[in-house]
């Protein structure tokens, strides 16, 4: 479905994601975790194809046209004079185009839509009178109408009531029972553990990926929250993706030597806030606890 291989995004030469490896399962409900800045959006925007990569690539097997992807409700622009169905139909943009003409049976599609997340009755209203909770389901509605195999979701329940998220995560969970894959960025571990097969630990580097019980442990928690603290966005420029074998060679730092060597090379640095890559500063071990 989606492989990332060694991907590295970067904002400004300075890595918002770095050596990051590993496989979404299909059919999985997969949650990616991390501190505040640790590379979740940017992952989604990476497979979305909207980042390309200073390093490594992703894969996915899913056309374009099969994947759909939710942006954080801060991104969207709510001003404009749209109604509710009409937002809805968006979601059949690329089988309709600019030019196309909605069928009856869209209109069918789009207002079926509309009830199952529970706003029926709202289909003339506009989206800029809705409340958050409101507008969110409004776009998973639109969701339903890409009927799209794989579901990118970046923060899908950040400021929802508890009644809204609910809805909303059974929902999810109806998509994967029609096969599809979800990936979702969230920040509530109780959520993630009662809801999601799979989780992606980020702290701009890959902590942990896999089952969520596995990944969800106390230690890794502790190792994602001293990197995220051990960051610094004023570090030297990383240069270790640059095709010239003999230039990444001459630019590493240690620390990224003795990732890629071994334990026997440790340093320091990763003792005290585990495997650290450049980007990131010394951190105490009272200050990483």
């Amino acid at each position: 479905m989606v492989t990332i291989d060694n991907l590295t995004v970067s904002y400004r030469q300075h890595p918002a994601l770095h050596h990051i490896s590993g496989q979404f399962v299909a059919g999985a409900l997969t949650a990616v975790i991390g501190p505040n800045g640790s590379g979740k959006s940017t992952l989604l925007k990476s497979i979305m194809g909207l980042l390309k990569p200073s390093g490594g690539s992703v894969r996915t097997t899913t056309p374009r046209s099969r994947i759909a992807y939710l942006p954080q409700a801060t991104e969207i622009d709510r001003s404009f004079p749209l109604q509710v169905r009409d937002c809805v139909l968006l979601g059949c943009w690329s089988a309709v185009g600019a030019f196309g003409g909605i069928s009856r049976e869209l209109l069918a599609r789009a207002d079926a839509a509309i009830k199952t997340v529970g706003l029926e009755g709202f289909e003339a209203r506009a989206v800029g009178s809705l409340s958050s909770g409101q507008f969110q389901r409004v776009l998973f509605a639109r969701l339903l109408m890409q009927d799209a195999e794989l579901i990118l979701l970046d923060e899908p329940f950040n400021a929802m009531d508890s009644r809204t998220t609910a809805a909303l995560l059974d929902l999810i969970h109806q998509w994967q029972a029609e096969g599809r894959t979800v990936i979702a960025v969230l920040h509530d571990d109780a959520q993630v553990r009662a809801h999601f097969d799979q989780t992606v630990l980020l702290a701009r580097e890959l902590v942990a990926w896999g089952p969520t019980a596995q990944v969800l442990t106390e230690p890794n928690l502790q190792r994602a929250r001293a990197l995220a603290e051990a960051w610094d966005d004023e570090a030297e420029i990383c240069h270790s993706d640059e095709s010239n074998a003999a230039a990444e060679s001459s630019h590493k730092t240690p620390a990224v030597a003795a990732l890629q060597t071994g334990p026997a090379h440790t340093t320091p640095i990763q003792r005290n806030v585990g495997a650290t890559h450049l980007g990131e500063r010394h951190v105490p071990q009272e200050q990483a606890k």
